[in-house]
């Protein structure tokens, strides 16, 4: 199995500069100068901000001196000042905002292309790794990987790095107006901040893992138990699938709650510590202006630069919390484009050239798993424009044809041809634009039934799309509906029946125009009456292509022009229909079995339709 789990690796830290170094081109991508000059407009607007809101406590300042020295015309100075102030407490909002809405497209750009390269990325897996992962949680980890992106661009650009800013712009003021002893206290508070954040934070992020781990796994449960909700109906096990999601949801409630009582603990800490400051740094104003070092509005002032610096320095421990948490969000989400494609292109790789569209397997071996063989040694060949049917048991590797043909996995031994060439040299997309399948389980998108046939070729026009819906006789059907072609089929295309979701599978390959068509037991799960009018319609759609029926009515391929009859992975007897009756074989014996069947009694009755 394909994994994401964390390997052992590097140490943390350098981990999670590899993941933001991973993640900086996003912000800055090279081939968009105008993402480029909004984050430098961003940042100049970041230092005007700051600049202005540093002027704010120096205002005050002066307002309060001019009012405590009663000089002729203070009253003038002062109201001056303190209309200043609440000036320039707008103007750090104003430019604040017009950084957010420059910077807006920045952060949306960012997102989109790494969520583009993240479903891209997903489709290239293989089927093997799509088998083997919860759906639910496999969405639930992109969405918070692509999410965290939001939070990373803000917190990097607008928290930490004017924060920085500030912090120096403050220790300067401080030792220019107050003495180095003042600077010390704010440097050492900030460091005793930081390293307590840090630690506190890093104690925090195992409990962080532990919750998104229990949430995935519960998100990943209630998802699967809903897609097979008719599965829980059949089987009354309501009770059973609510006791397992009370179970994960427990798991998860308990780890959020550890999660949030470890915040507590930090959010104390953190407020000592710059409280501390606050009180420490009051008192030595305090002090010096009682020794006539300091005015009244000096201590105004070391409030407000405190007050100033706080306000950031307290968004900075929420700040490094987010941060890590994006960290670990996106790590996983870089983890899953990190899994390499188990199907790839050979570096030499050419576009198919179809001439005729012949098939041909030679010597085929092939296993899901290495400890269990599937197919030993099968060779066939299907001319161009003919009709191979391939029937067999359950478990007799039938199916396990159409995914080696869709080179969906890549076989152990032997050679796959089509018009001689080897599908493992050309490339797949070219490969699986020449094959078409209406398969035995038809899922449906949850949109139109028009969409759902124009997923055979999108750019079809719509008179396209009306032939290829009469060419499986399904168009009649669809302007009997109120809203035609707009109709939506549901989940999975759930509100139509068996035969309609056939039809509408039929008609989405007629559109693509295969030059191979695969039926892989396309009629097994009808009843005998919508049998026929579908296997009449599929008649149609493989007159001229190369065809692979893949059957379990025997009645539905007795028109082949070979048969191929399987058993443990090996073909045991070929020929056509009349030729392997002729021999009294497998094949044979089988014909027997399901004519007998027909022949009951039983067989023809059905309970009544219900509206």
């Amino acid at each position: 199995m394909q994994s994401m789990a964390a390997p052992s690796g590097p140490p943390q830290g350098e981990a999670d500069f590899k993941t933001l170094k991973r993640f900086l081109p996003y912000l800055w991508p090279a081939d968009r100068s105008d993402l480029k000059l909004r984050v430098v407009g961003a940042l100049c607007l970041v230092l005007l901000a700051k600049s202005v809101m540093l002027a704010m406590p120096y205002t005050l300042k002066l307002a309060l001196d001019a009012m405590s020295a009663n000089l002729s015309g203070g009253a003038g100075v002062a109201m001056a000042l303190v209309a200043s102030y609440a000036l320039a407490r707008f103007g750090g909002v104003l430019f604040d905002n017009f950084r957010n809405a420059l910077f807006e497209k920045v952060g949306q750009e960012a997102a989109r292309h790494l969520s583009l390269d993240v479903f891209s990325h997903i489709h290239r897996l293989s089927l093997r790794f799509h088998l083997e992962r919860r759906t639910g949680a496999l969405t639930r980890l992109i969405e918070r990987g692509t999410k965290s992106i939001d939070t990373m661009l803000y917190f990097l650009l607008f928290n930490i790095f004017p924060t920085v800013i500030e912090l120096t712009a403050v220790c300067i003021l401080f030792g220019r107006g107050f003495g180095w002893e003042l600077v010390l206290a704010t440097l050492g508070t900030v460091a005793a901040y930081i390293v307590y954040t840090q630690r506190i934070t890093d104690w925090r992020a195992n409990l962080r893992r532990q919750m998104v781990e229990s949430d995935q796994k519960a998100t990943a449960r209630a998802v699967d138990s809903l897609l097979n909700y008719e599965t829980v109906k059949y089987f009354n096990a309501e009770a059973h699938e609510n006791a397992n999601y009370g179970h994960a949801i427990k798991r998860y409630t308990d780890a959020a709650t550890k999660s949030e009582v470890s915040l507590a603990w930090l959010n104390i800490g953190q407020s000592f510590i710059t409280n501390a400051l606050m009180a420490g740094a009051l008192v030595y104003v305090v002090w010096g202006w009682d020794q006539g070092r300091f005015t009244i509005g000096d201590i105004a002032f070391v409030n407000g630069l405190l007050m100033q610096l706080f306000r950031p320095l307290d968004l900075l421990g929420m700040v490094y919390r987010e941060i890590r948490q994006g960290l670990i969000d996106m790590e996983a989400m870089f983890r899953l484009i990190d899994t390499s494609p188990e199907i790839a292109d050979a570096p030499d790789a050419v576009p198919l050239q179809l001439a005729g569209a012949r098939i041909t397997f030679e010597a085929v071996q092939f296993g899901y798993d290495p400890r269990r063989q599937i197919l030993h040694g099968v060779n066939f060949d299907v001319s161009p424009g003919r009709k191979l049917a391939v029937i067999g048991h359950s478990g007799a590797g039938k199916s396990t044809l159409s995914r080696i043909l869709y080179r969906f996995y890549d076989i152990q031994g032997g050679r796959v041809l089509i018009d001689g060439q080897d599908i493992a040299h050309v490339t797949q997309d070219s490969l699986r634009r020449a094959i078409g399948i209406v398969p035995q389980d038809t899922v449906l998108f949850n949109d139109s039934i028009g969409y759902n046939i124009a997923y055979g070729r999108p750019d079809a026009s719509e008179a396209e799309i009306i032939a290829a819906a009469r060419g499986a006789a399904i168009h009649d059907f669809i302007l009997s509906l109120p809203d035609g072609y707009k109709t939506q089929v549901g989940e999975r295309g759930l509100k139509l029946s068996g035969g309609e979701k056939q039809r509408v599978a039929i008609a989405r390959t007629i559109l693509k125009n295969p030059a191979i068509l695969i039926l892989d037991e396309a009629t097994s799960a009808l009843d005998s009456a919508t049998e026929a009018s579908i296997q009449e319609a599929l008649g149609g759609v493989s007159a001229g292509r190369t065809t692979i029926v893949i059957a379990h009515r025997l009645s539905t391929i007795t028109d082949a022009d070979e048969i191929i009859v399987m058993d443990a992975g090996r073909i045991i007897e070929r020929g056509r229909h009349d030729e392997l009756l002729a021999r009294a074989g497998a094949y044979a014996e089988m014909w027997a079995l399901q004519q007998a069947e027909e022949d009951s009694p039983t067989d023809d009755r059905a309970e009544p339709a219900t509206a």
